[in-house]
């Protein structure tokens, strides 16, 4: 199946998050949203499910998975997630600085849109404007820019959304 498929790309390999992941991930996501200044209300950097990953997405249509270096260390992840019956979400999407621009993110892309077309007819993200790079790869894989969210989420403090749609994968 998709989801148990290890990609391996300059010394990095993708599988699925298991509860040791859980609060490994949640501080990439911290480090991240940090960086970026999205550590406020309105981000995920208050979802109470942000240590809980292992548990929330492991149901039907549902699926998280993490990057690990060349030692075994987590260092990104990204997951898809039910937005309504039709359309899924990229959730969690997140890398640190060192795993940024090996080519891992793109085959992290690649099993997300492929399990996700498996459940749904699109996919739809948020993010930051300032997120560049993350927004020019966004873009790179077929995200078409909306001018406001497709639903109104907790993260209401995004201010760039994006669809795809997933018959194009």
């Amino acid at each position: 199946m998709l989801s148990s498929v290890q990609v391996k790309e300059n010394g990095y390999s993708i599988r699925e998050i298991e509860s040791k992941d859980n609060p490994v991930v949640e501080k990439i996501i911290r480090t991240c949203l940090i960086e970026f200044g999205g550590d406020r209300e309105g981000t995920a950097w208050c979802d109470p499910d942000l240590g809980r990953f292992s548990e929330i997405y492991n149901k039907h249509g549902y699926k998280y998975w993490v990057i690990e270096d060349v030692n075994g260390t987590v260092v990104g992840g990204a997951g898809i997630g039910a937005l309504t019956e039709d359309v899924c979400e990229l959730q969690k999407m997140y890398c640190l600085k060192e795993a940024r621009g090996t080519g891992i993110a793109q085959h992290l892309m690649d099993l997300c849109l492929s399990f996700a077309k498996q459940y749904y007819r699109k996919c739809y993200l948020e993010t930051f404007g300032n997120m560049i790079a993350a927004n020019k790869f966004y873009q790179k894989n077929g995200f078409v820019s909306l001018e406001r969210p497709y639903l109104e989420t907790d993260h209401f403090s995004c201010d760039v959304w994006y669809i795809k749609d997933l018959n194009e994968v």
